[in-house]
């Protein structure tokens, strides 16, 4: 069986409606509503349902020979995987906000050692440091818009997808770091003793996408 590691949620619906357009029946999938190992035994996978910052780690380490997950966190995990295919779902941005009652309207304009919350503190500092703006990364694993309201932070790096949650919170976007959607990933040493299998969920998935 291939193993396939896919966080719970929006991505592993959106990949079982692309596996379901190449002909897999994926109806287990769907009602295993609990369960963290699922079989699909016609069709030769194994779902291994993993949080989605964990996936490219079960990838890496061989526990799956392959992953769903976003460019966001694969960027940020940095782990030694090969991407395969960019899956063309689950779009959306990160992105760099601060209160709108800042009047910052680009990241030139914070100050000196301001704080920057964010789930993505490697990626966070790699962006900035690229600009020669020296902030003090603050990780956190909540709600990132917490952090100016309370004064915690004056600036956050996060996902957003439609933005509207950022205005909600009173924050407002000033630079989008990078886009990120939905990528396939390999173990690098499945990648030659699973070579035909994969190869043939790849094509597959081409087709349809």
């Amino acid at each position: 069986m291939l193993r396939i590691a896919v966080a719970k949620g929006r991505l592993l619906d959106a990949f079982r409606a692309l596996l379901e357009q190449t002909g897999c029946d994926c109806r287990a999938v769907a009602e295993a509503s609990r369960k963290l190992v699922i079989d699909l035994e016609q069709a030769g996978l194994r779902f291994i349902l993993a949080k989605p910052a964990d996936v490219p780690t079960y990838v890496e380490y061989g526990a799956a020979d392959l992953g769903v997950v976003g460019k966001d966190v694969l960027v940020e995990c940095d782990r030694n995987v090969a991407e395969l295919l960019d899956l063309k779902y689950g779009l959306c941005r990160l992105v760099v906000a601060v209160p709108q009652a800042s009047g910052i309207s680009k990241v030139q304009e914070l100050d000196f050692n301001s704080r920057v919350a964010s789930k993505y503190p490697r990626t966070a500092e790699a962006f900035f440091n690229s600009r020669g703006i020296q902030v003090e990364i603050i990780p956190l694993a909540g709600s990132i818009e917490l952090g100016p309201m309370v004064g915690l932070s004056e600036a956050i790096v996060d996902i957003t997808e439609t933005g509207r949650t950022l205005a909600e919170n009173g924050l407002v976007v000033i630079e989008t770091i990078m886009e990120s959607t939905a990528r396939l990933i390999a173990n690098r040493i499945s990648l030659k003793t699973q070579r035909e299998a994969i190869a043939a969920l790849v094509s597959a998935l081409e087709r349809v996408i």
